[in-house]
């Protein structure tokens, strides 16, 4: 059995759980154990007068279910017991987890990352993400484990997870609200929203016509979904729908399209929710939570209607963070995570869909209404595949390109440089009046990466 102390690093956990190819480190099962088994011993540790328990989750990713049993296998030395939920989203797992009175929850995911990939993302008894100072104690204990040989494990299947996730969707729909005569085009990424998104949308009277839809464990967010929304936007056109949908692998995101095969990404789900739940007196603390991607455009567009804007990091965790801090309501990011505070503490793409559709029905609305909220500014993202994740504050090359960017584009732009949390890019974007200015720029900036952190 292999060595894992010598090789653990510092920081096992990511911006959004720990993630790889599944197979190779750290997705291996002796450390997926040790992972199972410090994660159940902090969490026995932390929560107090909750069952023993951990609810699993996964989406439709072959490796998940090895995974999921490896962790369980770690888990059960601490004699915690993993209740399995099956294939189910993570903002389903997120709502699942304070009403079972668990200890918190494990899913395993890879979001919208391509099928070889996986992930394991944990969640508090309050179905919010594992704080970062869990993080730290139980990759702690990790580091201290040796591997061990398993004693086998059973899950117990929780049978219901699915109807109480879906029952609860349908009651924070408005009363009265009816979807008779829509037509929506609904790409479920082939993975977990597949068997829950196009039977709800089918039960509120949508006429459905879907895609990726038919899960195999390896296709995954393969050309669907909310990373690949073009096939959604033919299909919108081809069939004269009234809109479409698509959803990424865990159905956390969610982005729309017009019924002219328009894409309409999270900024202007966030321009469409802010604006109708401030016309019902529903905006409370009238502010918004945006990260840094969001388009100069909706936020000078939010701040005429009078509605205060907070900008965080990218990353759901910290608009959730920021939501949970200032009392709001509404917060979301640019890839469609859009969090509606008071239903879950997460963004839920279905949640999402079915809120902005109501918002849309209630008002005779069609899709392209969106399209008139806000004037979008240009707006370019290049990704820059980097062998080394140096600090960029320690990279004097790349800032000196940076800040040569922001000066020209002064207050009628931004320059955000990042590196992505899940995969080895860095992320460089853009924003301006002038896009063609913004790609000399925005190579200029690559082109200095590329020689700093070298190239793949």
């Amino acid at each position: 059995m292999e060595d894992l102390v010598s090789s653990i690093p510092p920081m096992l956990f990511g911006t959004d759980g720990v993630r790889g190819i599944a197979g190779q480190y750290p997705l291996i099962k002796p450390l997926i154990r040790n992972l199972g088994a410090a994660a159940a011993a902090i969490f026995r540790q932390q929560v107090t007068g909750r069952s023993p328990v951990l609810i699993l989750g996964r989406d439709t990713r072959s490796s998940g279910s090895w995974i999921a049993q490896a962790f369980a296998e770690g888990a059960g030395r601490q004699q915690v017991l993993l209740r399995d939920a099956g294939v189910i989203s993570t903002p389903s797992l997120a709502y699942l987890v304070p009403r079972r009175n668990a200890l918190g929850g494990v899913m395993i995911s890879a979001s919208h990352n391509p099928a070889e990939f996986n992930g394991i993302k944990l969640f508090g008894p309050g179905g919010l993400k594992c704080p970062d100072a869990w993080e730290r104690m139980i990759e702690k204990q990790v580091s201290e484990l040796k591997p061990f040989r398993p004693a086998p494990v059973r899950l117990q299947r929780d049978s219901s997870a699915r109807k109480d996730y879906i029952a609860y969707l349908f009651s924070t729909l408005p009363k009265k609200t009816s979807f008779k005569g829509l037509t929506l085009v609904v790409d479920c990424a082939n993975g977990s929203l597949s068997g829950i998104a196009p039977e709800m949308l089918r039960k509120l009277g949508v006429r459905v016509i879907p895609l990726g839809t038919r899960p195999n464990g390896r296709n995954i967010n393969a050309g669907a979904g909310s990373q690949h929304p073009e096939a959604m936007q033919r299909r919108v056109v081809e069939r004269r729908a009234d809109g479409g949908v698509a959803f990424d692998g865990d159905g956390d995101r969610a982005i729309f399209c017009d019924e002219l095969g328009r894409l309409l990404d999270g900024d202007y789900l966030i321009a469409c929710a802010a604006h109708c739940l401030k016309d019902e007196n529903r905006l409370d603390r009238n502010t918004v939570v945006v990260t840094v991607m969001a388009n100069l455009g909706l936020i000078k567009t939010l701040r005429t209607w009078g509605i205060e804007t907070a900008m965080t990091a990218v990353g759901d965790r910290y608009v959730s963070d920021a939501l949970e801090e200032r009392k709001a309501v509404l917060g979301g990011e640019q890839s469609g995570h859009i969090i509606f505070r008071e239903f879950l503490p997460t963004g839920d793409g279905l949640l999402t869909a079915l809120q902005v559709l109501a918002m849309l029905r209630s008002r005779r609305r069609t899709f392209s209404w969106l399209t008139s909220l806000f004037e979008r500014y240009p707006q370019l993202l290049v990704n820059v595949e980097v062998k080394r994740r140096r600090p960029l504050e320690d990279c004097p090359d790349i800032q000196q390109e940076i800040q040569k960017a922001r000066a020209e584009l002064g207050d009628q732009g931004r320059v955000v440089v990042r590196y992505s949390g899940t995969e080895p890019l860095l992320r460089i974007m853009m924003e301006g009046p002038d896009a063609t200015r913004l790609k000399t720029l925005a190579e200029g900036i690559a082109h200095r990466a590329r020689k700093v952190l070298g190239q793949v």
